[in-house]
């Protein structure tokens, strides 16, 4: 008879063409064990279930995902790794992957409390897929921007500006000294602020403060919609001459996601992660942020948000460090995305974030700009200052010494 625990086996030694997760198991059933528990997520994630089977082949024995390792925190709770043999998914296909081993196992009785932490993704799989096609190097050559941060702002209020407004706020952002203006999660193409309106008026907007400034600026407008509608507000975007879409990946789907990437279009595809947190902000259960970063590197998209360990933001800084890793590592020759800080932040908050990311960072800043006493264009002067000002070696103090606005910000946020 076939029971969960014939599904470890502690002394496999993992293939190179095997998927590798790492998960945390935590309150287990009565009289079940580390052992039981872990080959339970093993075998209800590959060729497995709760009793015996007549229709069980021998041939099958191959496909059979294996526990390697059970690494004990506590009486309740493990660190365990499970090897998947690559056969047991089709190729090219992500939401096949994630249904195997991240489907069904969250609500199984066995273990209670299941949080998948991290994955290794084998060569021949990543191959399938497109990855960014700018990246950080491509965001970096597209903007102009090489020597410090790059500097955002979302439209704030996020809902209710008619598309004039709306324009007029991108435009005073941009003139103040922001590189990326972008649409907030939520602004689709609502009946105040219709998509296409916006594009075009946001667009003239742009080109004015380009000229006044002499910078490129960098409009990121919000294309999430279903995906037939998705794909054509992108081509749109690109039809427009525009260099960024933004998407909101979680809600759109990764095979939405797939999708937009496989179009190929000449954007830099800037992912939100609105609804993470009802997957990766409990720490006994659900899924690691780290892990959809790396699942969104690979599916192509060339920025994301990560967190920003300062903020109101939930992540610590060492979680933040562990996102940013999985956009920069080696990850079988895809390209680098480039990470975006946002949530909260405001211009004295600038030494910490460089600190963290390096240069190599997009920090957006909503109210942090829009909320300065003197207006959005004396915050976008702060922001812009803060980060010159660190970038050069000076404390934030120094900057603010040089900057008026600087320091009328640093007086507001205390």
């Amino acid at each position: 008879m076939v029971s969960y625990e014939d599904f470890v086996h502690l002394d496999y030694k993992p293939k190179h063409s095997d998927l590798l997760t790492l998960f945390r198991i935590g309150g287990l059933s009565e009289n079940t064990s580390f052992k039981r528990g872990a080959g339970a997520i093993a075998a209800e994630s590959s060729i497995g279930t709760w009793t015996e089977l007549t229709t069980t082949k021998p041939y099958m024995t191959n496909l059979a995902a294996k526990v390697y390792d059970i690494n004990p925190i506590d009486k309740d709770s493990a660190f365990i790794k499970i090897a998947y043999p690559i056969e047991l998914f089709e190729y090219g296909n992500l939401p096949n992957i994630l249904s195997s081993i991240a489907g069904n196992v969250f609500g199984m009785k066995e273990v209670r409390d299941l949080r998948f932490l991290d994955l290794e993704l084998p060569k021949d799989i990543v191959n399938c897929y497109a990855g960014p096609k700018y990246g950080l190097e491509g965001v970096r050559k597209i903007t102009g921007v090489t020597n410090r941060p790059l500097i955002g702002t979302i439209v704030k209020p996020k809902l209710g500006l008619n598309t004039k407004d709306h324009a007029k706020v991108a435009y005073d952002a941009w003139f103040g000294g922001c590189d990326i203006v972008k649409d907030d999660e939520n602004l689709s193409s609502q009946s105040f602020n219709k998509f296409e309106d916006r594009l075009k008026e946001t667009l003239k907007m742009k080109r004015k403060a380009e000229k006044e400034t002499g910078e490129k600026k960098m409009y990121m407008i919000n294309i999430t919609a279903e995906t037939v509608e998705l794909l054509k507000r992108a081509k749109l975007v690109e039809k427009s001459g525009n260099e960024y879409a933004m998407v909101d990946i979680l809600t759109v789907g990764w095979s939405a996601l797939q999708t937009l990437r496989n179009a190929d279009l000449k954007l830099i595809l800037h992912a939100h992660r609105a609804g993470h947190a009802a997957l990766d902000k409990v720490p006994y259960h659900g899924i690691k942020m780290k892990v959809l970063a790396r699942l969104t590197r690979l599916i192509g998209m060339d920025q994301l948000h990560i967190g920003t360990a300062v903020g109101k933001m939930f992540e610590t800084k060492e979680e933040v460090l562990e996102n940013l890793e999985a956009l920069t590592a080696e990850f079988h020759g895809l390209k680098k995305v480039m990470p975006v800080a946002s949530g909260g932040l405001q211009p004295a908050m600038i030494p910490q974030l460089i600190d963290t990311f390096g240069k190599d960072v997009v920090i957006q800043m909503g109210g942090g700009i829009h909320g300065h006493p003197k207006g959005t264009i004396a915050g976008a002067k702060a922001a812009r200052a803060a980060v010159d000002g660190i970038s050069e070696g000076l404390t934030i103090q120094e900057a603010a010494r040089k900057s008026k606005e600087l320091k009328e910000a640093l007086a507001h946020w205390k």
